[in-house]
């Protein structure tokens, strides 16, 4: 359908998250939870979508027990790593020991992202001022020309139309390929990323080793994320050489993939073809300027993270942390949104610059020397020997890793709705991929 043959459904709320990913969905959870009338758009139709982010750090698990959900959050499926090190060429080397971490949950966790996210959903949904949108592709932002060009609401294409949601405040949570960083004209600063990665899946065996997340050999890189009964893999390539990788042919990759885990052997067979095999082109950038009047980016849409570290998704969530921190209040009130948008930066922007300098360091340092390095390791190097030696080291990378720079706690009251918006945008059970009749009740 042509956009401007769509029939707009109009409804009001008080925040508009573009993107249910995790920085969108617990910035709704915690924002209705403040008693924000909040509005939700995810363009997929579920959450069911395969290699994404999957560690959930200590400081995610943290936010989880302040909200006194941790412990129903832990009974979703979930694999926890106390200690994670890596292998290179044949030499262990323990890096991360998270058990003397002060927090609640002392491990790194590895849980599907559609978990989380359906986890998320279902606690936002207990509040009659949450509505969350599937199948709702955000298309364009409108803006109040009449005051200087203020945003004031988002369009979005669903089944059978459209849907226009005004709003005090929109927020770009939508992912690396923000339409909402674009459409606003954000000036994204590119710090460059020398790698992608490849994701696939490998089965896994229960006598399969558990601990080791990262294996070096021969010039080549696999991180495996435990999945019960498969392993999800990463393999990492220099930018752009996926074509030639292809070039090589399937058998030399699976090839590669079982010199660099021994134990994969006899098991890479079930990559039966290039479609099996997913390719994330690896991003580093920032926005110069997070918001402007109406309008600001967190998460991946505000800054692009690698994967190293597996930091992008909690990094996302401390940002929607500290934004319904900073504006659930004005929110709530309905005055003096603006003025405090630029604070979100502020407060996140250190803690993103540290973090892309740590991850950029990596790329050039550490990946790309090994990316380099052909001939084998004969000796650890300095740093992974003194950790090796002295467990006690294996804290301060465990407390950088899950915890990072300057993590957030939630400080947003619980209250409950203003009861403004009360009936105008659709309620929180609404599947928005189901029929255009419900959307429409929605907008009466």
């Amino acid at each position: 359908m042509d956009e401007l043959e769509l029939k707009y459904e109009r409804v009001q709320t008080g925040c508009c998250v573009v993107g249910g990913g995790p920085a969108g969905m617990v910035l709704g959870l915690l924002l209705a939870r403040a008693g924000v009338d909040v509005t939700v758009l995810e363009k997929h139709g579920d959450f069911l979508r395969d290699f994404r982010g999957d560690t959930i750090h200590p400081s995610t698990t943290e936010v989880m027990y302040e909200l006194g959900l941790l412990e129903e959050f832990l009974q979703r499926p979930h694999q926890e790593l106390r200690e994670i090190g890596a292998v290179i060429d044949g030499l262990e080397a323990p890096v991360a020991d998270f058990t003397g971490l002060p927090t609640h949950a002392k491990f790194m966790g590895l849980m599907p992202q559609w978990e989380f996210l359906n986890f998320v959903s279902e606690q936002a949904k207990a509040y009659s001022n949450f509505h969350l949108y599937l199948s709702a592709e955000a298309r364009e932002l409108v803006f109040d020309h009449a005051a200087g060009g203020r945003v004031i609401g988002v369009r979005a294409k669903i089944p059978g139309g459209g849907l226009e949601v005004g709003a005090d405040l929109v927020v770009g949570a939508d992912g690396r390929h923000s339409l909402v960083r674009e459409k606003a004209a954000f000036e994204v600063i590119d710090l460059g990323a020398p790698i992608d990665v490849l994701w696939m899946r490998v089965p896994r065996h229960p006598d399969d080793p558990n601990e080791t997340l990262g294996r070096v050999h021969g010039g080549k890189i696999l991180v495996t994320l435990n999945r019960g009964d498969y392993w999800q893999c990463a393999y990492v390539i220099g930018k752009g050489e996926f074509a030639a990788l292809q070039q090589r042919g399937l058998p030399a990759f699976r090839a590669d993939l079982e010199d660099t885990a021994p134990f994969f052997r006899g098991r890479t067979a079930e990559l039966k073809d290039w479609n099996d095999i997913k390719l994330l082109s690896v991003a580093l950038d920032r926005l110069r300027v997070w918001s402007r009047p109406g309008l600001l980016c967190i998460g991946d849409s505000a800054h692009a993270m690698s994967p190293v570290g597996g930091v992008g998704i909690n990094l996302a969530i401390q940002d929607a942390v500290a934004t319904a921190n900073i504006l659930s209040q004005a929110l709530y009130d309905r005055r003096g949104i603006d003025e405090k948008l630029g604070e979100v930066q502020r407060r996140r922007e250190f803690p993103v610059r540290v973090t892309q300098g740590i991850q950029k360091f990596a790329h050039k340092h550490l990946i790309g020397a090994a990316l380099a390095r052909k001939t084998a390791m004969t000796r650890l190097p300095l740093v992974l020997r003194l950790l090796k030696q002295y467990p006690a080291l294996r804290r301060i990378p465990a407390r950088a890793v899950g915890l990072g720079v300057r993590p957030e706690h939630v400080a947003s009251a619980q209250r409950p709705p203003t009861g403004v918006f009360a009936g105008a945008a659709a309620p929180a059970t609404t599947v928005a991929n189901s029929s255009a009749e419900k959307l429409s009740k929605a907008g009466a």
